[in-house]
């Protein structure tokens, strides 16, 4: 009889576990499981290594400054978190409105939708897609316009990971994938019909230097949407409480400096675009973009233990527990600076490039 309780209580232990890991980050909505967690294109016994570098970056504050230090900071950290957010997020690596009676992954789809409406581009059309991750935005941006996605990103596991996305959806006929630094992007002047980002340019060290790249690729007469990262008018320099929020934001989200909102479009009008239109589409009537950080924090424990308990085993890389910690510490200054009105990643400015 003792043997037989042994027996079923190892079966009941087993059964768990693998519901715990399997049930957990559908691959097929988010396109990533937990037994699958890797430190991307750096080697399993060198993701500790790399996250304490990452976090080392934070220490030596000049060197944020440098703009020829900053992409490689950048491909690390992306490295290290892809594809913890793709199983713990989805494959849209950004925020979006709450809206009533959609679910989060309805909300990212219409928020994505709504960029590329505003660039009032016709199917068949060619637009750029500047820090496209692993591709979320870029497919339903493809899909509802039918237009022909480029998408940039620095990071070549992203790359593939896109391409392995796009493919799968049936998309890779209109989504195209290129790996490299916005900063110098690999295309010709004048070659697209207009460009979008969704919370990426954020990473680069000085605005300018992305709109005149941006500026430089798009046709005459076409338009850029962006949505930013900013910190708002609520934000005081002088707060001690402030200052922590946005740090720990930059800390966790591999930002050389968060930008004013006053910045945008001095920035845009500065290399040569017309400013049609700008408005933080997170401040009302639109509802809270933070709710899903604090409706997450069960999973967040949940995938915790799980992540320790595969790092343990030795299935997850050593060093993915650090790292999904500080997603866990960031997405808390995240919260603070939504509910404080201090920050917002969702800053939106549509420029357009003159008629030559």
């Amino acid at each position: 009889m003792d043997s037989f309780a042994v027996i079923c209580t190892a079966s009941l232990l087993a059964g768990g576990f693998y519901f715990f890991v399997f049930g957990f980050g559908s691959a097929e909505v988010k396109g990533k499981r937990a037994v699958n967690l890797t430190g991307g294109s750096i080697d399993k016994e060198k993701v500790q290594d790399n996250y304490k570098q990452y976090c080392s970056f934070f220490r030596r504050p000049k060197e944020i400054e440098k703009a020829d230090k900053v992409p490689a900071f950048v491909d690390t950290f992306y490295n290290l978190v892809t594809d913890i957010y793709e199983w713990g997020w989805g494959q849209s690596f950004h925020f979006s409105p709450s809206l009533p009676g959609k679910s989060h992954r309805e909300a990212t789809r219409i928020h994505e939708e709504r960029a590329v409406d505003m660039l009032g581009v016709k199917p068949g059309a060619r637009i750029l897609d500047v820090g496209c991750g692993v591709g979320g935005p870029m497919r339903a941006i493809a899909a509802h316009s039918k237009a022909n996605v480029v998408g940039i990103t620095i990071n070549e596991y992203q790359v593939k990971r896109a391409r392995m996305h796009n493919k799968k959806v049936g998309l890779d006929t209109l989504c195209e994938v290129v790996c490299g630094n916005f900063l110098q992007m690999p295309f010709a002047d004048n070659s697209f019909d207009g460009a979008y980002s969704i919370e990426a340019t954020c990473h680069a060290p000085k605005l300018e230097e992305v709109y005149k790249e941006i500026y430089r690729v798009i046709k005459p007469g076409s338009y850029y949407v962006s949505y930013e990262w900013v910190t708002t008018e609520l934000y005081q320099h002088e707060d001690p409480e402030h200052v922590e929020i946005i740090h720990g934001i930059e800390r966790g989200d591999a930002l050389p400096g968060l930008r004013s909102y006053k910045d945008i479009a001095e920035v845009a009008k500065q290399v040569g675009f017309e400013v049609v239109k700008e408005r933080d589409l997170a401040k009302p009537p639109s509802n809270p973009w933070w709710t899903r950080l604090k409706m997450g924090r069960i999973a967040y424990w949940r995938n915790h233990i799980l992540v320790t308990i595969l790092a343990f085993l030795g299935i997850a890389p050593k060093g993915t527990v650090d790292v999904h910690e500080m997603l866990f510490v960031t997405a808390d200054y995240l919260s603070q600076g939504g509910e404080k009105g201090i920050f917002s990643p969702m800053h939106m400015i549509l420029c357009r490039k003159p008629e030559e």
